[in-house]
Order: structure tokens, then sequence, then C-alpha cells
């Protein structure tokens, strides 16, 4: 596929930033992809650089990369390289920003749906419950909402829904409810004042607890399931006809959207043939029958790709 005799490994990215990630399923990210040499890449999930700079390896001086990324400090990780163009947005608007720059079509487009390693080391950010910050979580420092507003002003049935859809908590109804009769005493803030409020009711191992609580707070602040539904929907316009996507997911909630996405190419449960009443022909093919997951090598090189899988689809 592609150019794959140039496709560095993953040590070979040992000189990026040392507060970003390490890319996972970097080769079989670029594999999937199937690049053209000559062609216009979309990463919508900068962050460190790792798969842009694999993607860069793969294109002719012709070859364009175009990297998404809302979270402002991934700017500081660009290469000096001028077939880059970095536009600072969500990847929600991709379509709009792509038009703004002339663009119609792209070859490919990737996106790595992780939270950065950078983002969870950063104390001040709020993501990791290894520090005590403000509840933070966003990851556009230009929003409104943090974390601290959730908690704050979503009634008793919000929050219990929002806990137990994603973050799949298994007292998602009892933590609502205490977490109402608490901040009616005193308002929570801050990451230890959130945890000694909840402490009582912490079930099972809480660090895994934790986990599955901020991973819901971190998906309603940043609206990221709505974020990466918009995305796939404009996918399929700004591919050309055999350009790939290929996504990574780390969660259940993901994963099911972009397999729903790919099976079908859309989210509209009304579309179908007038005719005769079926569903429009899916206007993707899908390239992954089950998604890819990582290696044993590396597994051990990197735990945090143990929950990672890629799905990759191609437009007809």
């Amino acid at each position: 596929m592609g150019n794959s005799d140039k496709i560095p490994s993953v040590n070979l990215l040992a000189d990026q930033p040392d507060h970003y990630h390490v890319p996972v399923l970097l080769k079989e990210c670029i594999d999937g992809l199937n690049i053209n040499p000559a062609g216009i890449y979309v990463d919508c999930t900068f962050g460190g650089g790792g798969h842009s700079l694999a993607i860069l390896e793969q294109l002719n001086e012709n070859g364009r990369l175009i990297a998404f990324d809302q979270d402002k400090d991934a700017s500081a990780n660009l290469p000096k390289d001028n077939r880059v163009l970095f536009i600072p947005q969500n990847f929600r608007h991709l379509q709009r920003f792509l038009r703004l720059h002339k663009i119609t079509s792209v070859d490919g487009i990737l996106a790595d749906l992780g939270v950065s390693s950078h983002q969870f080391d950063e104390a001040a950010r709020g993501f990791s419950i290894r520090f005590d910050a403000a509840l933070d979580m966003r990851m556009d420092q230009g929003q409104q909402k943090t974390a601290a507003d959730v908690i704050h002003d979503y009634s008793e049935l919000q929050l219990h829904k929002m806990f137990e859809q994603y973050g799949e908590v298994t007292n998602s109804k009892t933590l609502a409810k205490t977490i109402v009769e608490q901040r009616s005493v005193s308002r929570i803030r801050t990451i230890n004042e959130f945890k000694m409020a909840v402490k009582p009711i912490v079930k099972g191992n809480p660090q895994k607890y934790f986990a599955q609580v901020f991973q819901a707070l971190r998906i309603e602040v940043n609206d990221e399931l709505g974020a990466l539904k918009e995305m796939l929907e404009q996918s399929i316009p700004v591919l050309r006809s055999g350009g790939r996507m290929a996504v990574i997911t780390f969660h259940s909630l993901e994963d099911r959207i972009v397999k729903t996405f790919f099976r079908h190419g859309t989210f509209d449960e009304t579309l179908v043939d007038n005719v005769y009443g079926h569903r429009a022909e899916n206007p993707l093919k899908i390239i992954t029958k089950k998604p890819v997951t990582a290696s044993a090598t590396e597994l051990k090189l990197n735990s945090r790709s143990r929950s990672a899988k890629l799905r990759v689809a191609e437009k007809k």
C-alpha cells in the first residue's frame, strides 16, 4: 500500500516532544490510508504531530497536509514544512475550513480520538484525577463551559444520564443525587473538592471509578460525540472517489458511532430510496472488516494503545 517501505517505526518518532504521546497504530494508519504521494491529506487531531509526520514521509513535494487541532498548545509541535497548513479549530468544522482555504476535495482523512498525554499531564487543564486543579477539561480553552459548570448547572436527571451514557458509571443515579446534595452546601470547583464530595458513594476501584466519571465529564464538556458525528458526515462530501478515512477510537461509544457510519454512510435513518423504499446505497466501502488493534510489540512499548481500535473506509 502506498510507499510502505518509507513508513517510520514508532521508535523513529522518539524525537517528538516527550510531553505528547507516541502515536498509536502508526504503521496500520499509514497502510490503511494507502497514500498517494501527490495527494492532500487531513489530520483531524494533530496533537503531538506523530501521525502527521508519518503522512508527510509518504508525500512528495506536491503533496499537502491539512492539520486540525482545537488545542492551541498543539501548534508548538508543527514541523517547519511548507506543505503543512495548520487550522486551529475543532474538526467538526472540517468542510467549512477546507472551503475557506479553497480545498474542494482530499485524498484521505485521519482522526485519532484519544486525549493526548500532554493534556492529561498538564495539571491545570483538569483532565486527570492525579492532580488537584480547577475542574476545567476544555480542549478548546476559548470555549466557555467547563466541567465545574456542568457539575454546578446540570439537573440531577441530566447528570444521571450523562454519567450513565458517557461513563457507564454503575451507580450514576446515586452519584448525580450526591452531587446535587453536596453542591447545595458549597460550590464544587476543584478536582479534590469533587472527589471528597462523592467519596462516600465511590464503588469498586476508586481509580477506575473516577476515570469513568471524568471520561463522562470530558465528553460532555467538549461535546466529543456530537463533534465526531459532524466530522464523519462531512467526510463523504470532501473525500475524492478512492479516498480513505482512518479513525482511531478509544472507547465503545466512539467505536459504535464510527462502525455505524462506515456501515451505512449516514446517521439519518429516514434516508431511503423513493422508488423501492430501501436505504440508499452506502457511498463507503469498509476496508477493515474488524477493527485493527495494537500488536503485542506495540502494547509493550505503549500501554495507551491497549484500548485503541482503528477502522478504515474508502469512498466508492
